[in-house]
């Protein structure tokens, strides 16, 4: 295969404008193997993220004539774009990686939490060691995807014009691959650095002893303010909802002790997908009130030590249910981290007596020194939860309903249009003709989380309607991918020309995803889960609730007899 060479550079850094969307990065590398016009392939794989990354091995492993699309410059999805100041995952390694032995068994983390830098040099790790990126044509954008239902092929176009054949499609997007920006008025204004938190320049931005804004109080919103709060003459957090916050207690590892450990994560990675969060904990056995104040205390206190997401998925089965267990564990939480702040205006914002919203119905940031951050007189907290206080972007910075402020730096910490964003950005359209964008105006319908009637032989990884957001990335997409991986062998096995998800099927899943939710406090938020963070979008539950061993052994039930599925053959 021949190569075109290019100055690689993910960054806007060098460029002018604000980039907004993943066309942004395009660019021709070649004109044969996977960047070939024409190509006509088994399998095409959109997104080189863990879904598309696993997807693309176990594909290939199979024999599959594979190829993956990604707008990056390499495998690693969104932790390729993800080169904010102070991002890190959220989730504890190895937990949070392959269960491929070649792999991890020639792998050591730094850390319990490892930041993008280190992520990235994982993928590419993976990259070697499976010798993946062959088979896969970066800088590549998917603007359109039509099925033949006579030759039983996809056909998909690319935003530079390319085009590609293939008998499956796997859209493994993701959940953040549509960048969210508002419509703010004037933000082609500003004549300082202004970049979205996932378009973040990898070789960095200067922003020591300058003045820097953060638009968004969300996890990355959380971890830039901890970053820069100590190094910038002055930080200015725009915020709408406090961040419950948890503690993430990161630390050292040695490679010594995770060699020694690892005859043992083949019962880890077995263990996590038996976990409702897809992490090596599970959900106590008792009720909050069942327990004396006292045994709540030690037992919370317990959870806090261990940091992560324990407090959160690890706690009390029933807190997610019950409003007054819910307001147990937010007295806690509240209790814990409002000491760490002096300020009385700050540290009454940040932990109001009444809850913002129920504990956990928003997934929670972990964060090290947030709080401390926060609390330095040059750093300032202001409310812009009503509509509209952020007037206008100006050369100099922006201008509120109350006043002007002066920037050099400004972060765009607004998040994605999660879950649904990047499968309705890529041009599909059914057999029906219709296009998907349109069909999800008024709600998202799939089957199983993992196809959409009326696209056959089309399956999408860590997207709407699975465990998705309420699981541990690389868990539930392993369970997604060797369920897809198993449908498409059975097709070929069973002489199948394509299977179409029924329509009667997806309302039955849909109601299944809502009478799972409605037993919770989720929809009592308009929350990222519940597409609450995006205007216009329906409120609506966007994730499987159930946990991840009951999504899988759901999903592995259909398989069995093709239910809920219109089978064709030649």
């Amino acid at each position: 295969m021949t190569v075109t060479p290019i100055v690689l550079t993910e960054s806007p850094a060098d460029q002018k404008g604000l980039k907004t969307d993943l066309r942004d990065f395009t660019a021709r590398r070649g004109f044969d193997g996977p960047y070939a016009d024409n190509l006509n392939v088994d399998v095409l794989i959109i997104g080189g993220g863990f879904g598309g990354t696993y997807m693309l091995y176990q594909m290939l492993k199979e024999g599959y004539n594979t190829v993956l699309y990604d707008a990056g410059s390499e495998l690693g999805g969104v932790w390729h774009f993800n080169a904010y100041p102070g991002a890190r995952t959220d989730t504890e390694v190895p937990i949070y990686e392959f269960s491929i032995p070649e792999v991890y068994n020639t792998w050591n983390w730094s850390t319990n939490y490892p930041e993008w830098s280190e992520i990235q040099r994982y993928f590419r790790h993976v990259d070697q060691t499976l010798n993946l990126s062959k088979h896969a044509a970066f800088q590549t954008v998917v603007t359109g995807s039509v099925y033949d239902t006579n030759a039983a092929k996809w056909h998909v176009t690319t935003a530079d014009g390319r085009h590609a054949k293939a008998t499956f499609l796997i859209v493994a997007a993701g959940f953040s691959s549509k960048r969210y920006i508002p419509d703010f008025q004037g933000l082609d204004k500003f004549q300082g650095a202004i970049h979205h938190s996932s378009f973040w320049p990898a070789e960095g931005v200067e922003t020591a002893g300058r003045r820097v804004a953060v638009i968004g109080s969300g996890a990355s919103g959380v971890q830039i303010v901890q970053e820069l709060g100590q190094e910038a003459k002055s930080l200015c957090l725009f915020h709408r909802t406090p961040n419950l916050a948890l503690p993430m207690r990161r630390k050292t590892l040695s490679p010594e002790k995770q060699n020694q450990a690892k005859h043992k994560y083949d019962h880890l990675y077995d263990l996590r997908e038996r976990c409702f969060g897809g992490f090596a904990y599970e959900w106590d056995e008792r009720n909050t009130l069942s327990n004396t104040p006292e045994e709540r205390e030690q037992f919370w206190e317990s959870l806090w030590e261990q940091g992560g997401f324990r407090f959160w998925l690890g706690n009390y089965k029933d807190y997610l249910f019950d409003i007054k267990a819910n307001r147990e564990v937010y007295n806690f939480w509240r209790k814990k981290q409002s000491s760490r702040v002096t300020n009385p205006i700050k540290r009454a914002v940040l932990f109001p007596e009444e809850p913002p919203h129920p504990f956990g119905v928003k997934r929670p940031c972990l964060e090290q020194n947030f709080y401390e951050i926060i609390d330095l007189d040059h750093v300032e907290l202001v409310d812009v939860t009503e509509d509209g206080t952020i007037v206008e972007f100006t050369e100099k910075g922006l201008r509120t309903k109350d006043r002007e402020y002066e920037f050099d730096v400004i972060a765009l910490a607004t998040g994605f249009d999660a879950n649904t964003g990047g499968l309705t950005n890529m041009g599909l359209e059914s057999i029906h003709g219709t296009k998907l964008k349109d069909e999800w105006k008024d709600g998202v319908h799939t089957y199983l989380g993992t196809t959409i009637s009326g696209y056959p032989n089309m399956f999408q990884i860590y997207g709407p309607q699975g465990p998705t957001l309420l699981c541990n990335g690389p868990t539930a997409v392993e369970v997604q991918v060797r369920w897809v991986r198993d449908v498409i062998k059975q097709i070929g096995q069973q002489g199948i020309k394509y299977i179409d998800a029924q329509v009667a099927a997806q309302k039955s899943w849909k109601a299944h995803i809502n009478e799972l939710s409605d037993r919770t406090l989720f929809p009592t938020v308009a929350s990222t889960y519940m597409g609450g963070n995006i205007p216009g979008k329906v409120k609506e539950q966007l994730n499987y609730t159930g946990g991840i061993a009951d999504y899988k052994r759901e999903i592995r039930s259909a398989l069995d007899s093709w239910e809920g599925f219109n089978i064709v053959k030649p």
